[in-house]
């Protein structure tokens, strides 16, 4: 706000109902039009002044006044708390406004409120809207504000959500899962040095797993950049090797098509994209000519076919097949009706990655559950068994132990991917929609399969019976994983979205829970421990109540983000979290003793989750004994609103 001139208009806003509100000797902070202002009340006279010491900025509504002078609270510089001027004849005084009284009410003066011209961060945040870039998780801070006020405008108009968490690592996981399970960006968000950098391992969760994420980060004042500066670090060069895209936005920028790029990528890549913002840049006003950034005329179709000899070559190695299994990754998770149409077909059974667990149900005719460490037998009875792999969207990575023995068509969209670590018979370089459709219609009444359905129904008669013999096993130290993930196969929805941790808990996960409808979210190549949390917060985020969300951690990562369940509280999501809690570390336990090491800092001492749950205003449940899971679980599940059960597991029962 300026002084007005003599040719502004000028309007009175009331800044005081009542003088008593601020006593005789006293200064203050109010609000004129959107600027801080300092309203002192010194010998009987309210007087107005900018709020900003020029010396560095200091709030001088927050200061004192001694000895007839207003002290700036940060570094003592004085001013008369009415004329803004300094001692001792220097020059750098303070901006001053008129004020008047009416009644008990006190006014200030200030020039009439003309439509308010774009920021660079106005522009930033309505390219974002546009590309439908809706969900930002964030910490607002002093080194982010202009960005922050301009997400501030949007979500008023009711086009973005912003989720303020408390601590950053969990914003950026939960834009990860966000995207792992939307394959839309959305933004985390933090301010200078720590903010940022706290948000650096959910960056990699996102690039690792392909998931496409937006991250935007406040800076210190270009002027002060390289000083070593309170908060100070090259967050261009800290985030090189995680960011794809990773640039400064400047004053001289092109400020939409930059934010424009940042989003592209991130959409195009499945990575992430980066963009800083020192101080000064975040209010600074454009041109009234520049407009925001849109997705009209910017991206392409990505729905491509693979080339035509590969596609030939690979229906050939198809129609020569008896006992072909598919194996589906993460990457088809949004094409699995075209994949599972050429799964019947073909009369394959289909297993999953653990990160693509549940894209098929395990009720399926066809359906194996999934293949590898967190895996079932079925799934790699299967794979052992059949003479050809058709593999789709997976990483094959080590976890899952995809064979290099059998002959193998690999189909994906992103060619680095294929052939990843071994040759492969046959590549397809498409879309994995496109490709399974074309497949289909030129392999309709051409193939010789066997129907492997029956075999696929034996092999889960024998796993079931091996889960129940199982399920037998007791012991005084606490529920067994297999009695809890048994459970939770009976009574959890059948749609809902799964989050889950990293450790014992989730390798039993893995193997124990059968799915119908379910959709997984992870912590895949990254494997990072306190990822099911937040990744709940950001599957809300995503489709907020249309489907029930259920997150199972053990204790160690249900620790890591503790503080977050009052976010889940304060805005309400209903989710339901399930913690397996052995005081432990119960995986690098196993390690240890697998690696013939002492067993040795990995008990864990922990709170009554339960009761820490309900003093957040969720509701805590706690469960010892296998009689108590029934009911306590279906407690959990059919609560309206967040809710955590803690259940005291054994260690040795995985």
């Amino acid at each position: 706000m300026k002084k007005p001139d003599l040719t502004e208009k000028t309007n009175w806003i009331k800044v005081l109902d009542n003088k008593t509100e601020l006593p005789e000797g006293r200064v203050m902070t109010v609000n004129v039009n959107n600027k801080a202002v300092c309203l002192s009340h010194y010998k009987g006279q309210f007087c107005a002044l900018d709020n900003s010491c020029p010396h560095q900025g200091g709030p001088l509504g927050e200061g004192s006044i001694e000895n007839g002078m207003l002290r700036c609270p940060w570094h003592g510089w004085d001013y008369d708390p009415c004329t803004g001027k300094p001692p001792g004849g220097f020059d750098d005084g303070v901006e001053t406004y008129k004020v008047k009284t009416e009644g008990d009410a006190v006014f200030v003066e200030a020039i009439e409120e003309e439509k308010p011209q774009n920021t660079i961060s106005d522009i930033v945040a309505q390219t974002m809207v546009n590309w439908k870039v809706n969900t930002v998780f964030g910490m607002v801070g002093h080194s982010n504000l202009g960005l922050a006020d301009a997400f501030r405008k949007q979500e008023e108009k009711g086009k973005m959500q912003f989720i303020d968490i408390r601590h950053e690592g969990a914003g950026a996981f939960a834009a990860s899962a966000y995207g792992k399970l939307t394959g839309r960006p959305a933004a985390c968000f933090g301010i200078a040095g720590p903010g940022a950098t706290n948000m650096y391992t959910g960056m990699w969760d996102a690039k690792v797993d392909r998931a496409p994420l937006l991250t935007l980060t406040g800076q210190v004042a270009t002027q002060v950049i390289g000083t070593q500066n309170f908060q100070e670090v090259d967050l261009v060069k800290a985030f090189d090797s995680v960011a794809g895209f990773n640039h400064r936005m400047e004053a001289s920028s092109d400020h939409s098509e930059l934010t424009t790029r940042a989003i592209k990528h991130a959409i195009l890549q499945s990575n992430v994209s980066h963009l800083t913002f020192p101080d000064e840049i975040q209010e600074m006003k454009v041109s009234k000519t520049e407009e925001p950034g849109s997705p009209e005329g910017r991206i392409t179709n990505l729905a491509i076919s693979p080339p035509e000899k590969e596609l030939k070559s690979a229906m050939k190695r198809i129609q020569q097949s008896n006992r072909p299994v598919i194996i589906v990754g993460h990457g088809a998770r949004f094409h699995m009706d075209s994949v599972i149409k050429l799964a019947e077909l073909l009369n394959a059974p289909v297993l999953t990655t653990f990160k693509g667990k549940g894209l098929i149900s395990d009720h399926h005719p066809l359906g194996c559950g999934v293949l590898g460490r967190s895996g079932t037998p079925v799934a790699s009875w299967f794979m052992n068994e059949c003479d050809l792999l058709i593999v789709l969207g997976a990483s094959f990575s080590k976890h899952t132990g995809i064979t290099p023995k059998k002959p193998t068509i690999q189909i994906d969209h992103d060619p680095e991917m294929l052939a990843k670590f071994d040759p492969i018979d046959h590549l397809l370089y498409g879309d994995i929609e496109v490709t399974a459709n074309l497949l289909n219609s030129a392999l309709k009444g051409n193939t010789n399969t066997k129907d492997q359905r029956p075999e696929v129904e034996e092999r889960w008669k024998i796993w079931r019976e091996e889960k129940r013999k199982r399920l037998l096993d007791s012991d005084e130290d606490g529920v067994s994983s297999i009695a809890v993930f048994d459970m939770l196969t009976k009574l959890a929805p059948e749609n809902a979205v799964m989050c889950v941790d990293v450790g014992n808990n989730a390798y039993s996960f893995g193997r124990y829970f059968e799915t119908i409808n379910h959709q997984f979210l992870m912590s895949g190549y990254l494997g990072s421990i306190g990822f099911a949390m937040p990744a709940s917060m950001g599957a809300w985020a995503a489709i907020k109540n249309e489907k029930p969300i259920i997150a199972v951690a053990g204790d160690g990562g249900f620790a890591q983000y503790l503080a977050e369940l009052t976010t889940i509280v304060k805005y309400k999501m209903p989710i339901k979290i399930i913690v397996l809690n052995n005081n432990e570390l119960g995986k690098i336990s196993k390690e240890q003793r697998a690696g013939e090491f002492e067993v040795w800092k990995t008990s864990e001492l922990n709170p009554s989750f339960a009761d820490y749950a309900n003093s957040c205003g969720a509701k805590g449940l706690f469960v010892t004994e296998n009689d108590e899971l029934e009911t306590k679980m279906t407690a959990l599940l059919n609560h309206n609103g967040s809710a955590l059960l803690e259940i005291k597991t054994n260690v040795n029962l995985i």
